[in-house]
């Protein structure tokens, strides 16, 4: 009897290993991957040369923009981080553009993006990112504070013809969270098929913003998170 109790014990510790074994196998076997940063279109739709009195004027948000999160989290049992990416397309917002081929100038610029509709789009093998983002819709209130917005005073674009892609930064003010912080975007953009296609980055640190970092028992967050945003805008006036 007591043989096979010792027999049955083994067998028990047995199953268990192997289960936390493939459990630990299912979780974290390191196939992941992430999607490349938004960026400008690599082919810009065709379009009529656009002259200077036809970029001057006020754009608006139209369809196809996106805004994203990118964050490194470290899960239990591996080496190496994951990069966490999220995204959202419901984006709204505009801008003014104004001077001529010696150098423009856009000004009144706002861009609001709805956190609430964040939903992640990299992948780890085994395991459901999509849990991600109920949790980070807790960590962030997205309940009281759904929305995330872009201001800027202006910003100086270089002379270029307008079929060229132009860089600029963009000192603004970013309010997440129900706080507002300066930030600094890097972007870059371009005329396509009749649209101004702006896309670039800005980096932050959440606690600057009141949120701690996600911690959940398999995986913490980094507190440093890279803001993307790939924008087309239309004329409006």
């Amino acid at each position: 009897m007591k043989r096979n109790l010792i027999i049955a014990g083994v067998a028990c510790v047995a199953a268990l290993a192997l289960a936390g074994g493939g459990a630990y196998v299912y979780f974290f076997s390191g196939l992941r991957t992430s999607p490349s940063a938004l960026g400008l279109s690599a082919t810009p739709s065709p379009a009529a040369s656009s002259s200077p009195s036809d970029v001057a004027g006020k754009w608006t948000v139209t369809t196809g923009s996106q805004a994203e999160y990118r964050v490194q989290e470290q899960f239990v049992g591996e080496t190496s981080k994951h990069l966490a990416v999220a995204r959202t397309s419901t984006i709204s917002g505009n801008l003014t553009v104004s001077g001529d081929s010696s150098g423009y100038q856009v000004s009144a610029i706002t861009f609001t993006a709805v956190l609430s509709d964040l939903h992640s789009v990299d992948s780890v093998v085994g395991h459901s990112v999509t849990q991600r983002d109920s949790f980070v819709a807790r960590q962030m209130n997205l309940q009281q504070f759904p929305n995330a917005t872009f201001t800027a005073t202006s910003a100086s674009v270089v002379a270029a013809d307008t079929s060229q892609q132009v860089s600029t930064t963009v000192p603004g003010k970013l309010t997440i969270h129900g706080v507002t912080k300066d930030v600094t975007a890097t972007a870059k953009a371009q005329m396509t098929g009749g649209k101004i296609e702006i896309a670039g980055s800005a980096s932050i640190n959440m606690t600057d913003y009141g949120i701690s970092p996600p911690s959940v028992g398999f995986t913490t967050s980094d507190s440093q998170v890279t803001i993307g945003f790939d924008i087309f805008l239309t004329k409006s006036a």
